[in-house]
C-alpha cells in the first residue's frame, strides 16, 4: 500500500513537471541587455497559487556545458528595463550585470532563474515562518489589537513556498536546463523580505543552497504597528532562530548588506551587530560571510543595482 502511494506521488509530481511549458521571450519585447529569457507562465504548484518563472541564460549558453543556479525572488523586477512598478522595477538590470560580469570571465557561469511574487500573498511566502515560533505566545494574542492587518500573521506561507522552490521548480529547472544540481552550485538571493526568505531558505534547506545575498533584508519583520512602532519582537525571534538553525560555516556562504538612508534601510544599521554576533560566533568569517553598510544607499532597486555587481562576484567567485 505504501508502495503504491510513493508511486502515485511520484507520477503526480512528474505529470506536473511535463505540463509546465517553456516560451522564449523575444529580446526587443522584454527588453533585456543580453542573453535569452525564457518563461513558464503560470507555473502550477502543490504548495502555493500558481505564478510565473523568468529563466535568464546568458548569450553564450551551451547545452554541452554545466551552469551554476541562482534562485531569486520578485522575479518581475529582474530583468530588463522595466517588468514591474515601484520600488522593485525598472532599475535592477540583473542581466546587464550579469552580462558584463560574465564577459570579464572572473565568475563561474550562471544561470537565473527569476521567481515572481503574487502581490497580497508575498508577505506571507517571504516571512521565516518558524521564526514565528518564537515570539511570546502573549504577543501572538495580541497581533488582532496591535496590528491593522492582524489576518496575514495567521496565513504564513512561506514554508510551502520554499516546498514550491525544492520540490517543484528545481526538479523543472535541473531538468529542462544544463545546470548543475549539487548544493556547491546552487545559489539563492533576493531584497527586503525577499532578504528574508533567501536566508530562510538557506537556513531550513542547507543541503539545496549552498549560497545566499540577502540584501537591504527586512530585519523588522512587519510593518509599523497602530501606534507608529516597528515592535522589536519581530526581529529578535528572527535572531533567535537563526541562532538555533545556522548552517555549517565550512560548505556555506552567506552575503548580507543595507544601506543607512530612507524610510526602511536607516533602521536595519541597528540591527547589524546581532547579524554579525550570530555568524560570528558559529565559524564564519570574511571568507563566507559580509555584512555590509552602503552609506547613503536607500531601500530601492536603484542602490540595490550599484552594488550587484560585488554581490555576484562573493556568490560565484569559486
Amino acid at each position: 500500500m505504501k508502495k503504491n502511494i510513493v508511486f502515485l506521488l511520484i507520477t503526480l509530481v512528474l505529470n506536473s513537471l511535463s505540463a509546465q511549458k517553456i516560451e522564449k521571450l523575444d529580446k526587443t519585447q522584454f527588453w533585456i541587455y543580453d542573453g535569452e529569457i525564457h518563461r513558464v507562465e503560470n507555473f502550477s504548484s502543490q504548495h502555493v497559487t500558481q505564478r510565473n518563472v523568468d529563466i535568464w541564460l546568458p548569450n553564450n549558453y551551451n547545452e554541452n556545458k554545466k551552469y551554476s543556479v541562482i534562485y531569486m525572488h520578485d522575479g518581475g523586477a529582474l530583468f530588463g528595463k522595466r517588468t514591474s512598478q515601484g520600488m522593485f522595477g525598472a532599475k535592477w538590470k540583473v542581466d546587464e550585470v550579469a552580462t558584463k560580469l560574465l564577459a570579464e570571465k572572473k565568475l563561474k557561469e550562471f544561470i537565473i532563474v527569476g521567481i515572481y511574487n503574487t502581490g497580497m500573498t508575498r508577505w506571507n511566502e517571504y516571512y521565516p515562518e518558524k521564526s514565528f515560533n518564537y515570539l511570546d505566545q502573549n504577543f501572538k494574542d495580541s497581533l488582532g489589537i496591535l496590528y491593522d492587518r492582524e489576518v496575514r500573521y495567521s496565513k504564513l506561507m512561506a514554508d510551502n513556498y520554499l516546498k514550491f522552490i525544492v520540490e517543484e521548480l528545481k526538479p523543472f529547472i535541473d531538468k529542462e536546463f544544463s545546470v548543475y544540481s549539487n548544493v556547491e552550485e546552487t545559489y539563492i538571493a533576493g531584497s527586503s523580505m525577499g532578504g528574508l526568505i533567501s536566508m530562510y531558505a538557506a537556513f531550513e534547506y542547507p543541503e539545496v543552497f549552498s549560497r545566499a545575498a540577502c540584501i537591504s533584508t527586512h530585519w523588522l519583520g512587519s510593518g509599523k504597528n497602530k501606534s507608529g512602532e516597528y515592535d522589536k519582537r519581530f526581529p529578535f525571534s528572527i535572531f533567535e532562530y537563526m541562532q538555533d538553525n545556522i548552517p555549517d560555516s565550512n560548505n556555506h556562504r552567506f552575503w548580507f548588506d543595507y544601506g543607512d538612508a530612507g524610510n526602511l534601510d536607516s533602521y536595519y544599521v541597528d540591527y547589524a551587530p546581532y547579524v554579525d554576533s550570530i555568524f560570528n560566533n558559529n565559524g564564519y568569517d570574511s571568507r563566507n560571510f559580509k555584512n555590509i553598510r552602503f552609506f547613503g544607499e536607500k531601500h530601492n532597486a536603484i542602490s540595490w543595482n550599484k552594488r550587484l555587481d560585488q554581490i555576484f562576484e562573493f556568490l560565484l567567485k569559486p
